[in-house]
């Protein structure tokens, strides 16, 4: 369970590092291979990045799934909960519940249909071949156009991400029961940096001299 608790991080962070990497390697070959540089040209001309642009969509597609996950269990996505959060608190879980089995059958339905795809597109025969099965009368399945990958392998981001998506709205579900909390996500809170508190009865815009307003306590002892 502790690998499942930070497996969405690892992996858009992974996908996010290396399609920049990726996407800068390509531009800088292709102005690179513009100057008129003896022997350096002819050589960058001999590199194709043609699938640069076909594997980082790819992995964006991935980011996106899983990163939707990781929305679920860090309460990121947006909710119009005005109206639930009126009702008492016995009304307003019920229908947080309620809410968040929805969001399990929806996903789990997705996943489902999606696993189904995946499978007819090209994963039955593959399986079957890598554990040395009959394959005679199964589909191959198409490949891309660049990089030629089996297009089943990139579709599975959708079942897995999904699949990954369910299970997270059950996690929440279940951390509701018992605790009677949602995941909150503080869209001001900027990981790495701590807050300074303020004091209670201190006035930043207090102006003694009319003039200027009146300095933090920090700044106060800093100033010499």
């Amino acid at each position: 369970m502790k690998f499942l608790d930070h497996l969405e991080e690892w992996l858009v962070t992974f996908l996010m590092g290396a399609a920049t990497l990726i996407i800068f390697v390509a531009v800088l070959h292709r102005y690179a291979a513009g100057l008129a540089i003896p022997g350096v040209q002819d050589w960058l001309l001999t590199l194709n990045f043609g699938w640069a642009q076909e594997l980082t969509i790819i992995m964006f597609v991935w980011m996106c799934k899983f990163g939707a996950a990781y929305g679920v269990r860090t309460g990121i996505h947006v909710g119009v909960d005005v109206l639930i959060n009126r009702l008492d608190e016995k009304m307003r879980g019920k229908f947080i519940i309620f809410g968040l089995c929805a969001g399990m059958l929806f996903t789990g339905i997705v996943a489902y249909l999606a696993t189904s795809f995946v499978w007819d597109n090209g994963a039955h025969h593959a399986w079957f071949k890598w554990l040395g099965m009959s394959v005679e009368g199964i589909p191959e399945g198409p490949t891309s156009p660049d990089l030629e990958w089996p297009t089943w392998m990139v579709y599975s981001a959708v079942p897995l991400g999904t699949s990954l998506m369910c299970f997270r709205f059950l996690q929440v579900m279940v951390s509701f029961i018992k605790t009677g909390e949602l995941p909150h996500h503080d869209h001001g809170h900027v990981d790495g940096l701590e807050e300074e508190l303020v004091a209670v009865d201190f006035d930043p815009y207090a102006m003694k001299d009319n003039l200027h307003p009146d300095e933090t306590p920090d700044q106060k002892g800093g100033a010499k």
